[in-house]
Order: structure tokens, then C-alpha cells, then sequence
């Protein structure tokens, strides 16, 4: 059994079991459980329900593994040639990483 999610304009195929990276958002400090309401498409054995755009009554659970996770450090530089100015700076974006629990369909 398999889901396509959508959050924060990416779409994602998750099955049980599954860990991704999601993009960082306000959570209380004691949540330990999250929940993906905009279900695209449900695939449960061989039977397929595609949502016109969202299925009806179905959600994807999952637990909250590391609520502060960093991805890898991007590096930027700016030069102007003949100029003597180089600028370089780095950025590491920032993520929660879940674990799917349960698809509900």
C-alpha cells in the first residue's frame, strides 16, 4: 500500500515505514505525531483511488523522528573580476524528519 502526499508544494510517495524530510513548520514541543491531510492518489492492492484533486476521508500518520533536522551546507560565491571582492556564504536549510505510521484510506 502506497500514497502520493502533497506538502508545501511538493509531492511525495510514501509508503509505511517510510522516513522523509519535510519542510520545517511551527509544532508544539511535545508533538510526537503528525498528519498529511491532502492525499493525491491511494494504491491498496492492486486497487487505485485518485483524487479529484484530494481522496475523500483519507490521511497519512506519521511520527516525528527529529523535529530539527539539517540537510547538507550549500556553498554560494559572488566574484567581480577585477574588483578584488569575493564573497562566499553557506546555508544549510532546515527540515523535520517524520517516519510514516499509517495510510488511511
Amino acid at each position: 500500500m502506497y500514497a502520493v502526499i502533497e506538502d508545501s508544494g511538493q509531492q511525495f510517495r510514501v509508503c509505511e515505514g517510510d522516513v522523509l524530510n519535510v519542510d520545517l513548520r511551527d509544532l508544539a514541543a511535545d508533538a510526537k505525531e503528525l498528519e498529511f491531510t491532502r492525499v493525491l492518489m491511494v494504491s491498496e492492492d492492486g486497487n487505485i483511488k485518485i483524487g479529484t484533486p484530494l481522496v475523500k476521508d483519507a490521511k497519512v500518520l506519521a511520527e516525528v523522528v527529529d523535529p530539527l533536522a539539517k540537510g547538507e551546507k550549500v556553498h554560494t560565491y559572488h566574484f567581480r573580476r577585477r574588483k578584488h571582492s569575493r564573497r562566499k556564504t553557506g546555508h544549510r536549510q532546515r527540515y523535520i524528519q517524520v517516519r510514516i505510521t499509517k495510510i488511511v484510506a
